[in-house]
């Protein structure tokens, strides 16, 4: 698993709770197999009474909201339920997408295999909102806003509409390569070349929660490095003149 620097994470704190952007390949609670990383864990390190308000996918980067005491982690816990919680995410999707508050409404189940599917008739309700943001030749960089919470929501969402998140291989999207889009691509002997990015290209973005006091918290969590580099170089080398 890979490591991290659970301190150096963090992006916001108050007498109430704390919020890291969590690296891609960090585990929000611990996995059976490999050694005790996960965010769960480094989080008790650093303080034992820090909890978990909710999930992000393994390799989903981004805003991860944890609790400092029992009252703020029950405040979060209705505010999750009552839907009181406003998520932004950015993913960079294949294909040219406009969406002007775009909504999809899919009911979602989580198979047997672990993922998740549409079902219309068992899957439970499920709703994203989509914007975009800026558009490129090959791939478009898009604003998600999930509704309700469902395991891979916005990932199954956007495929359904022929966005599938670049190098989300299980719900469709490819690995992008950088000969594809680049004139004369030029890769050294004996070497292979190496996707743009190496993780399905989805970033929780920002994060707002009423406070115990009512007050909002706004949070935001700037890209990580895999993530600006994929952009800057669709940016330079798969740009769109209008």
């Amino acid at each position: 698993m890979k490591r991290f620097n659970f301190k150096n994470q963090i992006i916001f704190e108050n007498e109430n709770y704390l919020a890291i952007n969590k690296p891609s390949g960090v585990s929000s609670l611990h996995e059976r197999i490999g050694i005790a990383n996960s965010v769960f864990e480094q989080a008790k390190i650093y303080d034992h009474n820090l909890q978990l308000c909710h999930r992000l996918d393994k390799e989903t980067s981004g805003v991860l909201l944890l609790s400092k005491h029992t009252d703020a982690y029950v405040h979060a816990a209705k505010a999750f339920e009552k839907r009181e919680v406003q998520k932004n995410y950015h993913a960079i999707s294949h294909g040219v997408h406009q969406f002007k508050d775009f909504v999809v409404e899919l009911p979602l189940i989580t198979t047997r295999s672990g993922r998740s599917a549409v079902d219309k008739s068992k899957g439970k309700p499920s709703k994203t909102t989509f914007n975009t943001i800026e558009k490129f030749i090959h791939y478009t960089l898009i604003s998600c806003n999930p509704h309700t919470g469902r395991q891979h929501q916005i990932r199954i969402h956007l495929a359904s509409q022929n966005a599938p998140i670049a190098a989300d291989e299980i719900y469709g999207g490819k690995r992008p390569f950088l000969s594809t889009y680049k004139k004369k691509f030029n890769l050294k002997q004996n070497t292979e070349e190496k996707p743009m990015i190496q993780r399905f290209a989805l970033h929780a973005f920002a994060l707002e929660i009423p406070d115990l006091n009512g007050n909002l918290i706004h949070i935001n969590a700037k890209y990580p490095k895999d993530f600006q580099v994929f952009l800057s170089q669709l940016q330079k080398f798969d740009k769109l003149f209008v």
